[in-house]
């Protein structure tokens, strides 16, 4: 007998009297009994409408209609005194099974009540019902935002310990960030060929890309080649992230953007910190800090998945209008807002480790302690964010979030000891609720034939935005200004982005892409809905 997994065929409980046929692909089966004529047993004769949709096939026996599972059967056996009642299921959710698999036992097991509103979904799940392909979806793209977010954080973490190896002070460190920054335009055609060649191709080949071409900072000789180097790598996995979100968009429900989005940014967070967890490596000797470049060649695994098991996505894959649409004012608005965003958040994060170690004197030991404590509870924030956009819609919760979390964060930058580390956690929880609300937009307000092209655009005007934040806190804290007064007044550009999301960007919750987006109307398909999977 075995505890219930991710994978491989494991009974969990013990055998039941009566033992029903298993359903092929089933993985796990749950048992319970209840006493003749309860509650529970009249309950558990009638169909199920929650986490799954069930359907009923025979006697006591009820199929999925609708719900996340690759197979599925509940049977209902009753006795003189007790009702059996055994379950069989396999949930293919790769990467994260370990995380929701037992959240998903628990909802089975414990059914709502008859008062239960039908089709309501668990706290912890989106608001739609994800069908299988979308839960399998949702998992790749889990593990692919892991390796993503590893890849774009490795030089941000690392630099601070090349620099002093090969003897570079804070303005070089800053123009450092913002070149490998700008190379974001050396990827750009790679992500505009996803709106022509489709998802799936150019998702595969940036999954193989970035780890290759991170992976030679390691051997770097000198700072300019460990630049040359993350100025080709670190934006394929850029563009690999915004390539995550227009297929995580066009594959689920209305109702789930948000949801999805914030999914995938804690799955990246968790790639993030692994790269920071390898922090301290760089303490062992000087040339130690090239060990976490060589570990990202470990995410060929995720791309070995994703070129075996990611399908095209189904808007793609659907007639739709073919002619790019690049014009719009969505995008203007888009371009600023991100780029007057990242001239703080930029900054922000790739400053903080030198803050920490020349201003609070913190060894790369601490500094990964200080990173873990403060930005673990932005998971948190973001599934907050989620939940909030997809319900009560996107501007509110992102201008709210945003100005908070900002200000907050930049307390941290000017004040030590504990009222460091609160407001650093603050600011990341009410900072992570922006992002899902926020950074569903580069996707929802462009057709598909635009979709891969607005995203790399807009990616592309906050890079340049980070790029003139890096340079300007370089220059200034090496000019002897303190990083509380230069973030506090390139903060300034995240109160123009709340102004320009509340005025200027149409609420999106609750609308299907083709209604933000018309042209993919002229289809001859009707428009994709909740819970469903056009052929």
């Amino acid at each position: 007998m075995r505890a219930e997994g991710t994978s491989g065929v494991g009974w969990v409980g013990t055998t039941p009297q009566y033992a029903p046929p298993v359903p092929p692909g089933a993985q796990h089966r749950l048992e319970r009994r209840y006493p003749t004529g309860s509650a529970e047993a009249q309950l558990a004769a009638s169909a199920r409408d929650d986490l799954v949709k069930e359907v009923p096939t025979a006697p006591g026996v009820f199929e999925q209609e609708h719900g996340p599972f690759i197979a599925y059967r509940r049977v209902v056996v009753t006795e003189a005194q007790y009702v059996h009642e055994t379950i069989t299921y396999g949930l293919h959710l790769p990467a994260f099974g370990w995380l929701y698999g037992p959240l998903v036992r628990r909802s089975l097991r414990r059914r709502p009540g008859a008062d239960h509103p039908r089709g309501r979904q668990p706290w912890w799940a989106p608001h739609d019902r994800l069908d299988d392909r979308q839960v399998l979806v949702l998992g790749l793209l889990a593990a692919a935002s892991m390796c993503s977010a590893y890849v774009n954080t490795l030089f941000t973490q690392m630099v601070h310990a090349a620099t002093d190896n090969f003897g570079v002070g804070s303005a070089g460190q800053g123009w450092a960030g913002a070149i490998v920054r700008i190379g974001i335009v050396l990827a750009l055609p790679v992500a505009f060929r996803a709106d022509s060649h489709g998802r799936r191709r150019v998702v595969v080949w940036l999954a193989y890309g970035a780890p290759v071409v991170c992976a030679l900072g390691a051997l770097a000789p000198n700072f300019v080649v460990l630049v040359a180097t993350q100025t080709l790598g670190r934006p394929l996995g850029i563009a690999l992230d915004l390539l995550i979100a227009v297929v995580a968009i066009e594959e689920v429900p209305r109702d789930s953007r948000a949801y999805a989005l914030s999914v995938l940014t804690m799955a990246g967070g968790l790639g993030a910190g692994l790269c920071v967890a390898l922090l301290p490596l760089a303490s062992i000797a000087g040339w130690a800090w090239r060990l976490p470049f060589a570990a990202t060649l470990v995410w060929l695994v995720v791309a070995g998945h994703l070129r075996a098991h990611l399908p095209e996505t189904v808007r793609f894959a659907r007639p739709h209008a073919t002619t790019p649409r690049l014009g719009s004012s969505r995008l203007v608005v888009m371009g600023v807002i991100a780029f007057a965003g990242n001239l703080f958040v930029a900054p922000a994060s790739f400053f903080q480790n030198r803050y920490l170690d020349h201003v609070r004197h913190y060894s790369n030991f601490w500094v990964t302690v200080f990173t873990f404590v403060t930005t673990t509870p932005a998971g948190l924030g973001l599934l907050a964010g989620g939940w909030l956009a997809d319900r009560h819609g996107r501007r509110l919760v992102g201008a709210a979030g945003l100005i908070t979390g900002t200000a907050a964060l930049t307390v941290s930058f000017a004040i030590g000891g504990s009222t460091m580390w609160l407001t650093a956690t603050a600011g990341g929880i009410l900072l992570g609720v922006t992002v899902p609300a926020l950074t569903v937009y580069r996707t929802e307000l462009f057709p598909t034939a635009s979709r891969g092209r607005a995203g790399g655009i807009i990616t592309t005007a906050s890079l340049i935005g980070g790029s003139v934040g890096l340079v300007i806190t370089g220059i200034a804290v090496g000019r002897h200004h303190s990083y509380g007064a230069v973030l506090g007044a390139l903060a300034l550009g995240q109160a123009l982005v709340a102004v320009l999301v509340v005025t200027r960007l149409p609420e999106s919750a609750h609308r299907e892409l083709e209604e933000l987006n018309p042209e993919d109307l002229g289809s001859p398909t009707e428009p994709i809905r909740p819970g469903t999977t056009p052929t």
